[in-house]
């Protein structure tokens, strides 16, 4: 049995060739668009369509097998890394996404001033910036 399959399975979801296809295109890391996800997904498969991506990746997230990002400003975006909860970083130029460690260490790596009488587990914190990239365009662009 493939980890596919085990992971699937013991989260409790039945395994599916879609299901597959894109947990493998999420594993290979990434930040990743649907339309990206299908696309790669279609090369595993004879055909899947958007729609079955989304219904996947619906699934995968309700299960703790991806996460769903949504930065202001951008379609959704969808990675494996998840269970840790690490933070973003997003280049206002061109939308790059990159991984940010927890700050802390701990879970949840921020306590809110005023909780509300929540018991807080997770912390989402969103960095925003300009990536070298487009910190080189500007630099260039200003010469």
């Amino acid at each position: 049995m493939s980890t596919g399959e085990q992971l699937l399975r013991e989260h409790g979801l039945r395994v599916t060739k879609p299901r597959l296809a894109v947990l493998e295109v999420l594993a290979g890391g990434g930040h990743l668009e649907v339309d990206d996800i299908a696309r790669r997904a279609r090369t595993k498969l004879d055909s899947v369509s958007t729609q079955a991506v989304y219904d996947v990746l619906g699934a995968l997230s309700r299960a703790g097998l991806a996460r769903r990002l949504e930065p202001a400003g951008s379609p959704a975006r969808y990675e494996a890394r998840v269970g840790d909860n690490h933070h973003h970083i997003v280049c206002r130029g061109c939308g790059e996404i990159a991984d940010v460690d927890c700050v802390v260490g701990e879970r949840p790596c921020l306590i809110p001033g005023a909780a509300h009488g929540f018991e807080v587990d997770e912390a989402e914190v969103t960095f925003w910036g300009l990536c070298p990239a487009c910190q080189a365009r500007r630099v260039a662009d200003s010469a």
